[in-house]
C-alpha cells in the first residue's frame, strides 16, 4: 500500500509543475516588471504642454504646420495622453483642427 501512495504522489505533482512554468502567465518576470536585479524600473518623464510653455493663448486654425503635428497619419486627432497637451489647450486645438478641416486646409481622413 505504501508503494501505491508513492506512485500516486509524483503523478499529482506533475500537473502543478507544468502549470507553474515561467511562460504560462502574467507573473513571469520580464525586463520591465522589476525582475531579478532590480533593473526594469521604467521612468517616464511627465509630458509638458507645448502651448503653456510657449505661452500661446489662441491656437490659429490657419497655421496648418502647427496643427499637422497633432494629427495622425489617418487624419485622426491625437489624444492628449500621447501629446502631453493640457486639457484647455486640447479643447482649443480640437476646435482649430475642425475649423481647418471645414475650410479644406486639413483633410478629414487620409491614407485610404
Amino acid at each position: 500500500m505504501a508503494e501505491e501512495i508513492q506512485n500516486k504522489a509524483p503523478e499529482a505533482a506533475a500537473p502543478s509543475a507544468a502549470a507553474a512554468s515561467p511562460s504560462s502567465g502574467p507573473r513571469s518576470s520580464g525586463p520591465r516588471t522589476g525582475g531579478p536585479g532590480g533593473r526594469g524600473k521604467f521612468f517616464r518623464r511627465k509630458k509638458v504642454c507645448k502651448f503653456c510653455t510657449e505661452k500661446i493663448d489662441s491656437i490659429p486654425y490657419r497655421d496648418v504646420r502647427l496643427l499637422q503635428g497633432f494629427i495622425a497619419e489617418r487624419g485622426k486627432i491625437v489624444p492628449r495622453r500621447l501629446t502631453g497637451v493640457c486639457t484647455t489647450h486640447q479643447r482649443r486645438l480640437t476646435r482649430a483642427i475642425k475649423q481647418a478641416r471645414n475650410i479644406a486646409l486639413l483633410p478629414f481622413a487620409s491614407g485610404f
